[in-house]
């Protein structure tokens, strides 16, 4: 069974370089047609007054097997028209070149991700949206700064997805200090993107408060950054008003919602870049998608295609059936003068 689907398979990817000489197949059911014709106007006829003599009449093999020698030869002239028309097998070469993005995630784990207005709490829905963001992206470089009183870079770029969403997935609130330094995260950000080699460097930047701590002014930050020539796309993540948190040991509080959209939307002006702002979880889905959309990575292929002609096989079976159809014209199907 194998050998005839690989027999298949090969016939259904040959191509014919003079697909015209097909045309000549069209003979063959002519050629069927006057064969059958002039066969009957060449037989003897009689006529009986009933047939009942010959109903148990058995045929012999030479009889069943009369048609055999002009079957033959109707396969011999099909093979040689398939040869004409120059069957032909392709065997291509794909090389790809694939310039990827290198991408900085900076998100923001200070206290107020803890927030409710996003479904369990802003930082798990955002944790939950980057996640999606990172396995649509297979070909980039991605890598992962966290910050709030202070940042770190969680994971460093890398095109091995799997450990870079375990160090997404075990990102949690405490693990540094209180506050929220945009300038630090946008800093560390930048420090991971310069030596990059790639033509596009993007840093994400999810913030949903304002700049209250850390060393480096956001906007310098945002200067360097256009400097080394690396596109700073910033997030405010929230609800406008009041937002519930919980706190471990006081319950659910409200706090007001506080981001700096103006310094947000300045860092990404000045990186040519943009702000968006996402106040539930399917918003800030849309946002990602919208990024994801805007840096493509840019995919260019080479083909090579090697083509061989494939006639002879067909002259080989022609030639075969013929010399077959030949030794029984001339020996077990020999007609006496």
């Amino acid at each position: 069974m194998n050998k005839i689907s690989y027999i298949i398979a090969y016939l259904k990817s040959l191509e014919f370089a003079d697909k015209g000489y097909l045309f000549l197949l069209l003979l063959i059911p002519l050629l069927i047609g006057f064969y059958i014709w002039k066969h009957k106007k060449t037989q003897a006829s009689l006529q009986v007054s009933s047939d009942i003599p010959f109903k148990n009449t058995v045929k012999n093999w030479k009889q069943r097997l009369f048609y055999l020698p002009f079957l033959l030869r109707m396969l011999v002239l099909t093979f040689i028209m398939i040869a004409l028309a120059r069957p032909q097998s392709s065997i291509s070469r794909k090389t790809v070149d694939v310039e990827g993005i290198d991408i900085i995630m900076a998100l923001d784990i200070s206290g107020s991700m803890m927030a409710m207005d996003f479904r369990p709490n802003r930082l798990e829905a955002s944790k939950s949206v980057i996640k999606t963001f990172i396995e649509n992206r297979p070909d980039d470089r991605i890598g992962l700064v966290v910050y709030s009183g202070e940042a770190y870079t969680k994971c460093p770029l890398t095109s091995d997805h799997r450990t870079l969403l375990t160090a997404l997935e075990t990102t949690a609130f405490g693990i540094i200090d209180d506050g929220t330094a945009i300038g630090d995260g946008l800093g560390t950000a930048i420090n991971r993107l310069r030596e990059s080699k790639a033509k596009s460097k993007v840093i994400i930047l999810l913030s949903d408060g304002v700049n209250n701590a850390g060393y480096m002014d956001p906007l310098s930050a945002a200067e360097i950054a256009k400097t080394f020539g690396i596109r700073v796309y910033t997030i405010g993540c929230g609800t406008i008003g009041q937002a519930p948190i919980n706190i471990p040991g006081y319950g659910i509080i409200y706090t007001e919602v506080e981001i700096d959209e103006m310094l947000l939307k300045k860092i990404a002006a000045e990186t040519d870049a943009k702000y968006f702002r996402a106040q539930n979880k399917s918003k800030l889905q849309a946002v990602y998608e919208e990024i994801d959309k805007m840096e493509k990575t840019r995919i260019s292929e080479t083909r090579f295609t090697n083509k061989s002609d494939e006639f002879f096989p067909f002259l080989l079976i022609a030639l075969g059936l013929l010399i077959v159809e030949l030794i029984l014209k001339y020996t077990l199907f020999r007609v006496n003068p």
